[in-house]
């Protein structure tokens, strides 16, 4: 036993602490943005008792594939990119929606 908990020791040392570097930080910034989208949805439907999806969880989703994207690239890890880049496309355009909505409901008020 005393065997198997050494080469998981040696296993996350590797992982963690050997490979640490900026692109790894990077990683892991990148990450924390798109857990914050799924805590900020999660807070908006708590808060109305119903699902929303505030814009804010586009935002983080944009800035988090962007740099998931980058850190992708730099790892060169083709289907990380393929998904991310395909995300970005999505969370654009999903935002894109938002500022045609909002402008429409703002020249309705003039």
């Amino acid at each position: 036993m005393d065997s198997v908990f050494q080469e998981l020791l040696t296993w996350l040392h590797e992982v963690f602490v050997q490979q640490f570097d900026g692109w790894v930080l990077l990683g892991f910034v990148a990450q924390m943005f798109f857990t914050m989208r799924f805590v900020v949805q999660w807070v908006a439907s708590e808060r109305a008792k119903r699902s929303v999806v505030p814009i804010a969880f586009w935002f983080f989703s944009l800035g988090g594939g962007t740099l998931l994207l980058i850190y992708a690239i730099a790892r060169r890890d083709p289907v990380f990119i393929a998904g991310q880049g395909l995300g970005l496309f999505i969370y654009i355009r999903n935002l894109w929606l938002i500022a045609n909505e909002r402008k429409a409901a703002m020249s309705k008020v003039d």
